[in-house]
């Protein structure tokens, strides 16, 4: 199968992806991996992409686009993959569409994790992590430590990142609708998009996007 993986930030993606690419026997492909792979390596690709954020710029879509390119090329992605932050944006969305066209095959399905904003916040928000040890993570609702304010594992002082900040949530929430959302709508033109809520317990989840992918894996 050839799945994008859609949602918000807070939503499980990365959690799902690994899930999801484990059962149906997939490659997880996700744009964070793609970057550190191709500047780890020194490609030209991760080259042109370390000297636009060594100066603080965005990659262009391009350079996006070139890395999902070669790594959907690889062997383990010729009987599919799963897509997880990429396409960003329509105009990557139409630029993986003429790549699959040009290898004379197709997207399968567009999978859109569904969270209510206010959770998405308050999943993210809520987070803590150790200063000793970045590893050490704690979820004031979730998962809260014993004694607040202080890791169980180590006696660390937990804070908040800034990048958890709600304000940080919220505005990153905005580029998401701006930006992201509205490959959800180019898709559903196109008859791929499957919705499915993405609240409760991770194993439910998945099973829910299995069942949800199982019409078309049968197709």
């Amino acid at each position: 199968m050839r799945i994008v993986l859609v949602g918000p930030p807070g939503a499980g993606k990365g959690t799902q992806a690994a899930y999801l690419a484990h059962n149906l026997s997939i490659p997880h492909i996700s744009t964070g991996d793609l970057f550190r792979a191709n500047m780890s390596q020194g490609t030209d690709l991760g080259k042109q992409a370390r000297a636009y954020i060594d100066a603080g710029q965005l990659v262009p879509d391009e350079v996006t686009i070139g890395m999902a390119k070669d790594r959907m090329s690889q062997p383990d992605a010729v009987n599919g993959f799963l897509l997880d932050g990429f396409p960003r944006n329509v105009g990557q969305a139409e630029a993986l569409d003429v790549m699959l066209k040009d290898e004379g095959v197709k997207l399968d399905a567009v999978l859109d994790l569904e969270v209510p904003e206010e959770e998405v916040v308050k999943r993210i928000a809520g987070r803590r992590v150790c200063r000793r040890d970045s590893a050490h993570v704690f979820h004031l609702s979730y998962s809260p430590p014993k004694t607040e304010g202080v890791c169980d594992a180590c006696g660390g002082e937990l804070y908040q990142r800034h990048d958890d900040s709600e304000e940080t949530v919220r505005t990153r929430l905005e580029v998401y609708h701006t930006q992201t959302e509205p490959i959800i709508d180019y898709y559903r033109a196109q008859g791929l998009v499957v919705t499915i809520s993405a609240l409760g317990e991770v194993a439910d989840v998945t099973a829910r996007a299995m069942a949800a992918l199982k019409p078309s894996d049968e197709g």
